[in-house]
Protein backbone atom coordinates (compact mmCIF):
# COMPACT_ATOMS: atom_id res chain seq x y z
CA UNK A 1 0.00 0.00 0.00
CA UNK A 2 2.89 2.61 0.73
CA UNK A 3 4.46 1.55 -2.45
CA UNK A 4 1.31 1.85 -4.41
CA UNK A 5 0.92 5.26 -2.73
CA UNK A 6 4.31 6.87 -2.88
CA UNK A 7 4.54 5.92 -6.87
CA UNK A 8 0.77 7.85 -7.20
CA UNK A 9 1.81 10.56 -5.58
CA UNK A 10 4.93 11.39 -7.81
CA UNK A 11 3.74 10.23 -11.08
CA UNK A 12 -0.48 10.83 -10.86
CA UNK A 13 -0.72 13.83 -8.15
CA UNK A 14 -2.78 13.72 -5.01
CA UNK A 15 -6.20 14.41 -7.10
CA UNK A 16 -5.87 10.80 -8.52
CA UNK A 17 -6.54 9.67 -4.51
CA UNK A 18 -9.86 10.75 -5.80
CA UNK A 19 -10.69 7.64 -7.90
CA UNK A 20 -13.46 5.35 -5.79
CA UNK A 21 -11.28 2.43 -6.44
CA UNK A 22 -7.78 4.41 -4.99
CA UNK A 23 -10.29 5.14 -1.81
CA UNK A 24 -11.20 1.77 -1.30
CA UNK A 25 -7.85 0.62 -1.73
CA UNK A 26 -6.59 3.21 0.91
CA UNK A 27 -9.42 2.63 3.14
CA UNK A 28 -9.60 -1.22 3.03
CA UNK A 29 -6.56 -0.93 5.57
CA UNK A 30 -8.30 0.61 8.33
CA UNK A 31 -11.31 -1.33 7.74
CA UNK A 32 -9.39 -4.97 7.78
CA UNK A 33 -7.40 -3.63 10.59
CA UNK A 34 -10.82 -2.75 12.80
CA UNK A 35 -12.77 -5.60 11.47
CA UNK A 36 -15.31 -3.11 10.37
CA UNK A 37 -18.61 -4.18 8.61
CA UNK A 38 -19.52 -0.68 7.65
CA UNK A 39 -16.70 0.62 6.11
CA UNK A 40 -15.48 -2.82 4.35
CA UNK A 41 -19.41 -2.53 2.94
CA UNK A 42 -19.22 1.02 1.85
CA UNK A 43 -16.28 -0.13 -0.28
CA UNK A 44 -17.88 -2.96 -1.72
CA UNK A 45 -20.82 -0.59 -3.02
CA UNK A 46 -18.50 1.80 -4.04
CA UNK A 47 -16.13 -0.30 -6.04
CA UNK A 48 -17.74 -3.94 -6.81
CA UNK A 49 -19.55 -3.39 -10.02
CA UNK A 50 -16.75 -0.95 -11.58
CA UNK A 51 -14.21 -3.05 -10.53
CA UNK A 52 -15.99 -6.49 -12.49
CA UNK A 53 -16.20 -3.94 -15.47
CA UNK A 54 -12.51 -3.22 -15.17
CA UNK A 55 -11.51 -6.79 -14.81
CA UNK A 56 -13.42 -7.58 -17.63
CA UNK A 57 -11.71 -4.92 -19.56
CA UNK A 58 -8.50 -5.93 -18.52
CA UNK A 59 -8.86 -9.79 -19.35
CA UNK A 60 -10.75 -9.16 -22.40
CA UNK A 61 -7.41 -7.21 -23.27
CA UNK A 62 -5.10 -9.82 -22.57
CA UNK A 63 -6.95 -12.47 -23.92
CA UNK A 64 -8.12 -10.63 -27.38
CA UNK A 65 -5.40 -7.74 -27.50
CA UNK A 66 -8.75 -5.29 -27.71
CA UNK A 67 -10.00 -4.51 -23.91
CA UNK A 68 -13.62 -3.91 -23.39
CA UNK A 69 -15.28 -0.88 -21.91
CA UNK A 70 -13.04 1.40 -21.98
CA UNK A 71 -12.12 1.47 -18.00
CA UNK A 72 -8.58 -0.55 -18.10
CA UNK A 73 -7.29 0.91 -21.44
CA UNK A 74 -4.41 2.67 -19.71
CA UNK A 75 -3.08 -0.75 -18.83
CA UNK A 76 -2.53 -1.66 -22.19
CA UNK A 77 -0.64 1.50 -22.69
CA UNK A 78 3.04 1.04 -23.45
CA UNK A 79 3.89 4.71 -22.89
CA UNK A 80 3.34 3.79 -19.35
CA UNK A 81 5.95 2.11 -17.41
CA UNK A 82 5.48 -1.71 -16.60
CA UNK A 83 5.57 -1.02 -12.96
CA UNK A 84 2.88 1.91 -12.98
CA UNK A 85 0.66 -0.26 -14.66
CA UNK A 86 1.31 -3.45 -12.19
CA UNK A 87 0.57 -1.24 -9.25
CA UNK A 88 -2.81 -1.18 -11.14
CA UNK A 89 -3.53 -5.06 -10.41
CA UNK A 90 -4.95 -4.35 -6.81
CA UNK A 91 -8.10 -3.84 -8.85
CA UNK A 92 -8.00 -7.81 -9.57
CA UNK A 93 -7.79 -8.62 -5.72
CA UNK A 94 -9.36 -5.81 -4.26
CA UNK A 95 -13.34 -7.16 -5.25
CA UNK A 96 -12.75 -10.32 -3.75
CA UNK A 97 -11.32 -9.23 -0.96
CA UNK A 98 -13.64 -6.91 0.22
CA UNK A 99 -16.77 -9.67 -1.13
CA UNK A 100 -14.68 -11.73 1.75
CA UNK A 101 -14.46 -9.19 4.19
CA UNK A 102 -18.16 -8.55 4.14
CA UNK A 103 -18.97 -12.21 4.09
CA UNK A 104 -17.06 -12.52 7.10
CA UNK A 105 -17.80 -9.48 9.01
CA UNK A 106 -21.65 -8.92 7.92
CA UNK A 107 -23.22 -6.12 5.85
CA UNK A 108 -24.17 -3.00 7.57
CA UNK A 109 -27.45 -1.66 5.91
CA UNK A 110 -26.41 1.73 6.67
CA UNK A 111 -23.39 1.44 4.04
CA UNK A 112 -25.47 2.95 1.32
CA UNK A 113 -26.40 5.85 2.91
CA UNK A 114 -22.78 6.29 4.23
CA UNK A 115 -21.85 5.76 1.06
CA UNK A 116 -23.72 7.60 -1.03
CA UNK A 117 -23.13 11.00 1.09
CA UNK A 118 -19.19 10.02 0.64
CA UNK A 119 -19.81 10.46 -3.03
CA UNK A 120 -21.76 12.98 -2.58
CA UNK A 121 -18.46 14.81 -1.47
CA UNK A 122 -15.78 13.15 -3.80
CA UNK A 123 -17.95 14.19 -6.53
CA UNK A 124 -17.99 17.51 -6.58
CA UNK A 125 -14.63 17.53 -5.28
CA UNK A 126 -13.21 15.83 -8.41
CA UNK A 127 -15.46 18.54 -10.56
CA UNK A 128 -13.86 21.25 -8.49
CA UNK A 129 -10.09 20.25 -8.31
CA UNK A 130 -9.44 17.89 -11.22
CA UNK A 131 -9.24 18.88 -15.20
CA UNK A 132 -11.33 17.40 -17.76
CA UNK A 133 -8.06 15.69 -19.21
CA UNK A 134 -8.25 13.46 -16.07
CA UNK A 135 -12.25 12.95 -15.73
CA UNK A 136 -11.63 11.41 -12.61
CA UNK A 137 -14.74 9.34 -11.65
CA UNK A 138 -15.94 10.93 -14.82
CA UNK A 139 -17.40 13.95 -13.65
CA UNK A 140 -17.24 15.40 -16.90
CA UNK A 141 -18.19 13.04 -18.97
CA UNK A 142 -18.55 8.82 -19.40
CA UNK A 143 -15.51 8.25 -21.31
CA UNK A 144 -12.30 10.24 -21.79
CA UNK A 145 -13.49 12.61 -23.34
CA UNK A 146 -16.02 15.75 -21.20
CA UNK A 147 -19.42 15.48 -22.82
CA UNK A 148 -20.94 17.92 -24.87
CA UNK A 149 -24.75 17.33 -24.42
CA UNK A 150 -25.59 18.64 -20.84
CA UNK A 151 -24.61 21.75 -19.05
CA UNK A 152 -21.56 20.80 -16.89
CA UNK A 153 -23.08 20.91 -13.53
CA UNK A 154 -26.51 19.24 -15.11
CA UNK A 155 -24.21 16.08 -15.79
CA UNK A 156 -22.41 16.07 -12.67
CA UNK A 157 -26.20 16.63 -10.69
CA UNK A 158 -27.17 13.36 -12.81
CA UNK A 159 -23.86 11.49 -12.06
CA UNK A 160 -24.48 12.15 -8.51
CA UNK A 161 -28.19 10.44 -8.51
CA UNK A 162 -26.52 8.03 -10.94
CA UNK A 163 -24.04 6.47 -8.61
CA UNK A 164 -26.43 5.65 -5.68
CA UNK A 165 -29.04 4.30 -7.95
CA UNK A 166 -27.07 2.29 -10.52
CA UNK A 167 -23.60 1.39 -8.79
CA UNK A 168 -24.38 0.97 -4.78
CA UNK A 169 -28.27 0.03 -5.11
CA UNK A 170 -28.02 -3.21 -7.25
CA UNK A 171 -24.61 -4.18 -4.83
CA UNK A 172 -26.86 -2.90 -1.65
CA UNK A 173 -29.96 -5.39 -2.45
CA UNK A 174 -28.02 -8.23 -3.34
CA UNK A 175 -25.80 -8.27 0.05
CA UNK A 176 -29.01 -7.43 1.81
CA UNK A 177 -31.01 -10.84 0.09
CA UNK A 178 -27.53 -13.10 -0.01
CA UNK A 179 -25.27 -11.54 2.29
Amino acid sequence: MAVTLFVYWFKYGPANYLWFSDIALILTVPALWLESSSLASMLLLAVLLPEMLWNIGFFSGLLTGKPAGGLADYMFNRSLPLYLRGLSLFHIFLPPLLVWMVVSLGYDERALLWQTLLAWVVLPLNYLITDSEENVNRVYGPGLKAQRRLPPLTYLALLMLGFPLLIYLPTHWFFLTFG
